[in-house]
Order: C-alpha cells, then structure tokens, then sequence
C-alpha cells in the first residue's frame, strides 16, 4: 500500500513524486519506458525559461516562485540547471504578444529593456529582421538544462526514500476508496494517484471515463550549424522568441552540441505518440529552412540534427491541474502545451497538494477540468 503513486516520470510526474516524498508520503513513481528515455515531451538538454506571460498572468505568478524552486534545486542536488543568458522576443510593437510581454515584465517589476529596431541591428547583428520589428530583452530569462533537471528531480525522490519502477507500463486503473493500478508487472494499491502521462493521456484517461480535448502533436527539435564559429555562443545570443500570427518560432544559444544553434517550429501535425515516427513533418521543415534563410542568415541552411518531440495540447493552451471529476483520490497533470517544463517545479508542488489534500497554493480555475464541460465537474 502507497500513499501516492505517480504514473509518468516525466519532469511533471518526476517533480510531484519529489514533492511527495518530501513531505513524508510513501510514492511509488512508474515509468513505461526504460530510463532514460526520448519517446515523450521531457527529454533532450535545454528548454526555454521565462517569466512574462502576457495574458496568462497566472503562470507569470507561478513563474516567480519558479525561478526560486529550480535555484533551490540546484542547490539541493549540486547540479548547475539554469543558465541566465535572458530571453529576447522580436515582433511588430503593435502585435499581441510584444505588448502583453511589456505589460507582464512592467506588471511584476522584471527588468527588461525595450529595444528600437536600431538596438536589434546593433546588439544582435546575426539576426536579419524586419525593418519595423522591436525587441523586448528579459533579464530573468534564459536556458534550463532539462536532462539534468529531469535527473535532478528523479536522483534526489529515490535519495529521499522514493521508489522508482521503469520499464513498467501501467495497463489500467481501477478506481475506489483505494485504487488499484495494474502494471505489465504486478499490481500496486494506493490511497491517491497523480497521472502525468505527457502524450499518453488522451489515449489512456477516456479508460477512466474522462474525454478531454487533448491533442499531442509531433515537433522537431532543429540545430542548425553556425557559419562563423562562435556567434550563436550563450555571451553573444540569449534565448529568442518570434511569435507571429499562426507561427511561432523559438531559438537557443550554441549550448548542447558544438557549433549548433537550436531554432525550432512550436507546432506540428497531430499523432499518436505510439507511431510517431510516421508522422509527417514536411511542413516543419519547409517553414524553418525557410525561416533560417531570411531572418538568421548566419547559420546553414539546412538543418545538421534533427530530434522529434511530441506536445499535448488543450485547446486554449492551458494546463489540467485537477482532480478527476468523479473520483477525488484520482488526480490529473496533463495538457501542459508545450511550455510546461519551465513551471514544473511549482505544478510537482500543487499536484502533491492536491495529493495531499491541503489547498492548493495557487487559484487553478484556469486549469480546472469542467472549463471543458458544459457542466461543472464534481469537486
């Protein structure tokens, strides 16, 4: 018998099993796949971190507590995780997301710098963009290692007394006063389980009878090879963000593989995560090639190295931090959209609360569960 068993040992499964077991609660943590792995959204060595959130100034709040728990962790697990290189987003003055990006750094008194088109050209000169793009540099931002996180976060919950199982796939989950989770291995009892099952969860959760919009898409993780040595390089360029409309382009500092900067499409077509590998991703790269010619002349055109990656998606992009509708000791992590790993010290905090019962440390109305609903779900 378990106080908790956490199903998915991605960072969101991993950072909850953390929490767990640090305020005393015996967790058995169950991965599928042997570890470590590269079939879900948590692995590869960098993700972008930041604090403004324009609209979504629910996670800009969680964020500040972010930055405190990752610091936190490094010192806990002597492991160097965030690089502060900060976080530059490029975009026309008047578009949406440059002036909700001002508004949230002004908002939580982050420092920022708003950059003319003339400070574009000459503090970041590899960079080919529009004549009337402003930028908008985030001192708070930058890179988080993410394999050591993830590493982080598993190393210390077994340190702590955790017990992790991978290899071992969960089959079914029969719900009551205690539940019952089958595994391809045996069977374990416990009073409450947290799903973090990343792309996973539309497949799995309509099992407990629960049908939400979800949908896991397949991306490429793109490095393209620098023409100048050292350009790229974390001193000279931050993290980057251009969001247009109907496309939104990320980029990372020369960090993870020598002479390679990686600049990616946060989209892709939908998949099942069981059969990735056929999806098609000819429109990712058409896109980039063509993103890479005109806006980052510096590097090859062609990307050297390319790595899948899979998100899960709600339709309003927000995350599921909620109990399951019918049975209180079930409690869901999923939907994390793409920008959830940043925030997953804070969202391994509240799915322990919710575990534990205790009131939540943040207002989750907007990653309930009944917003899907016509009817509001039994809390």
């Amino acid at each position: 018998m378990y106080d908790v068993v956490v199903v998915g040992a991605g960072i969101e499964g991993s950072a909850t099993a953390y929490n767990l077991v640090k305020n005393g609660q015996k967790t058995l943590l169950l991965e599928q796949f042997p570890l470590p792995h590269s079939r879900g959204s948590s692995h590869g060595q960098s993700r972008i971190t930041r604090v403004a959130y324009g609209k979504d100034d629910h996670y800009a709040v969680m964020m500040k507590e972010g930055g405190k728990l990752w610091r936190s962790l490094e010192r806990e697990s002597g492991t160097s995780i965030f690089l502060n290189c900060g976080c530059l987003a490029v975009g026309k003055p008047d578009f949406h997301f440059i002036k909700g990006t001002i508004a949230s750094l002004s908002r939580h008194c982050i420092k920022h710098d708003i950059l003319t088109p003339g400070d574009l050209r000459d503090r970041y000169p590899m960079l080919s963009l529009p004549p009337d793009y402003v930028g908008v540099f985030d001192y708070s931002g930058g890179v988080l290692r993410a394999d050591k996180a993830l590493r982080a976060f598993q190393t210390l919950f077994v340190k702590y007394g955790g017990e992790l199982r991978d290899g071992e796939e969960v089959t079914g989950i029969l719900p009551g006063s205690e539940v019952t989770i089958v595994t391809s291995q045996g069977e374990y009892r416990a009073r409450k389980v947290v799903l973090t099952l990343g792309p996973w969860a539309p497949k799995f959760l309509p099992k407990l009878g629960i049908n939400l919009p979800l949908k896991t898409v397949l991306t490429l993780v793109l490095y393209w090879k620098e023409k100048n040595k050292g350009e790229f390089s974390a001193d000279r360029f931050p993290t980057y963000k251009n969001v247009r409309e109907n496309v939104e382009v990320y980029a990372l500092p020369s960090l993870e593989y020598p002479g390679h900067v990686r600049v990616c499409y946060h989209d892709g077509p939908e998949t099942d995560p069981d059969s990735r590998d056929m999806a098609d991703t000819g429109r990712i790269l058409s896109t980039m090639k063509s993103y890479v010619r005109e806006h980052l002349p510096s590097l090859q055109h062609t990307p050297s190295i390319v790595e899948p990656c899979m998100y899960t998606n709600t339709p309003d992009l927000q995350f599921v931090l909620d109990r399951h509708p019918s049975h209180r000791n079930i409690i869901l992590g999923v939907g994390f959209s793409g920008h959830g790993f940043k925030l997953a010290p804070v969202v391994g905090k509240i799915l322990c609360e919710l575990a534990m019962d205790k009131t939540p440390s943040y207002d989750l109305t907007p990653c309930r569960v009944d917003r899907f609903f016509n009817t509001k779900a039994r809390m």
